[in-house]
């Protein structure tokens, strides 16, 4: 009996036995895939903000300045620049699901050897590999963009995953609290280990993206000649053929992306300037600039990061009614301008309390849009290159930002004019950045 090939598929080809691109995923594995990724975001999280937040204790037990402690964190972040670089090829390539599992070990990795560091050479090397932690943002931004492709108010899903952030920082200061006097810094960082590691657990059972998927099997038809079904799904799927377009880093500087591109990457490198002063360095600055003591900042920290928690659910919705770049635009302004009251204002516990939960309402808040935006802004065939290079920018910007602050400090400036310059500053910069960037069509937002 003469078998009959499917329409599209050589009768050579292996095909296989189901198209998972086309299969509907259930609301029960849509949920399960959101919280393995805020997981992943809370633990990468608290291994990335966990070195910011004890770093006056570390500087303190091997006896670094102020100066010399943000000195180590700028070269550290040198090291996590080189290795953000080498996420949007994994992502691309391995897949989302894969490059999701090897950054979340690179994230343990990283926090597991810091409680082994003996001076500030073995610190910035292993605080490199946070690199790959901080990247996992980049990862859910593209995974789960594919993922809710026919959700209703996939801005507000991500915004739940993406509030990661100041959950995984609070519960760093949270444990830094509690724990800290019993254990010390060093074994703060094999707790934050432990728990990426049950994130590995559960991040074994995630489907992998169905986009994904499909760009795979238009390279399988390719590959076995059958260059007419290839192309018909690439156009049922919405991707590009390979050799079509340009691909990789060349691809993300057509014309058609290049001011994109660049207003993205700027937009990412200012706002990390912020990050990296506000929010990471957090408690120095409030130690410094506000004259608080340690423990107390600790607290205004966690309570700023409950503000910034609210601050990402807000920015979710707003950007499904208003476009995630206007709304991205406005939370900026507002943030930059909530830091300046911050550093200029009374030293009061109640004043500082509310400018610095304005500051991380409206500085963290709009990255929950600002991911899922990129995500959407970038064709499929360099989705995960876009997006990467424009994340990159923020290791780059912790480095412009804290090397920045050390310099400052270092010729003899307060922390509070220091950390204006290179934090309220650039975030009125990132914002004005995103003006730049392009609008998305009205079937994937309502900018």
């Amino acid at each position: 009996m003469t078998q009959i090939s499917p329409p599209g598929v050589n009768s050579n080809e292996q095909a296989p036995p189901q198209e998972p691109w086309n299969q509907e995923i259930p609301k029960k594995t849509v949920y399960y895939v959101s919280f393995v990724c805020f997981l992943a975001w809370v633990a990468s999280v608290y291994d990335y903000t966990l070195f910011g937040t004890l770093l006056p204790v570390i500087a303190e037990d091997f006896g670094w300045s102020t100066a010399q402690a943000t000195a180590v964190n700028t070269w550290a972040m040198v090291g996590v620049l080189i290795v953000c670089l080498l996420v949007g090829t994994i992502i691309d390539r391995m897949g989302r699901k894969r490059a999701l599992i090897l950054l979340v070990i690179g994230g343990a990795i990283s926090s597991g050897l810091t409680g082994a560091a003996i001076g500030a050479l073995s610190m910035v090397i292993i605080r490199s590999f946070s690199g790959f932690a901080v990247s996992e943002e980049v990862v859910n931004s593209v995974y789960l963009n594919e993922i809710y492709r026919k959700a209703k108010a996939r801005g507000f899903m991500f915004s739940l995953v993406q509030s990661g952030w100041p959950v995984g920082a609070m519960f760093g200061a949270a444990m830094t609290a509690l724990l800290l006097p019993v254990i010390g810094w060093r074994w703060s960082f094999v707790l934050a280990a432990a728990v990426s590691i049950v994130v590995l657990i559960l991040a074994a059972k995630l489907p992998e993206s169905p986009t994904f998927l499909a760009m795979k099997e238009v390279q399988r038809r390719i590959d076995a000649g059958n260059y007419e079904g290839a192309r018909a799904l690439a156009e049922e799927q919405e991707i590009e053929m390979p050799g079509d377009k340009a691909v990789g880093f060349k691809g993300v500087f057509t014309p058609e992306l290049r001011r994109h591109t660049i207003s993205l990457c700027l937009a990412w490198l200012f706002s990390w300037m912020a990050i990296q002063v506000i929010s990471v360095l957090g408690t120095t600055v409030l130690v410094e600039a506000k004259n608080f003591e340690f423990t107390d900042s600790l607290t205004v920290l966690i309570l700023g990061n409950v503000a910034a928690f609210v601050g990402y659910l807000f920015h979710g919705w707003l950007g499904d009614r208003i476009g995630r770049r206007t709304a991205v635009f406005g939370g900026w302004l507002l943030g930059g301008l909530a830091s300046l009251a911050l550093l200029l204002g009374p030293d009061t516990s109640a004043f500082v309390l509310m400018t610095y939960s304005a500051s991380l309402f409206f500085l963290n808040g709009p990255f929950a849009a600002m991911l899922f935006y990129m995500g959407e802004s970038y064709p499929a065939h360099v989705r995960g290159v876009g997006a990467n290079l424009a994340h990159v920018m923020a290791p780059a910007g912790a480095i412009l930002g804290s090397g920045l602050i050390s310099l400052l400090l270092g010729s003899g400036l307060s922390m509070t004019t220091a950390s204006i310059i290179a934090g309220s500053v650039p975030l009125l910069l990132a914002a004005f950045m995103m003006l730049g960037t392009r609008k998305v069509p009205a079937h994937t937002s309502e900018n």
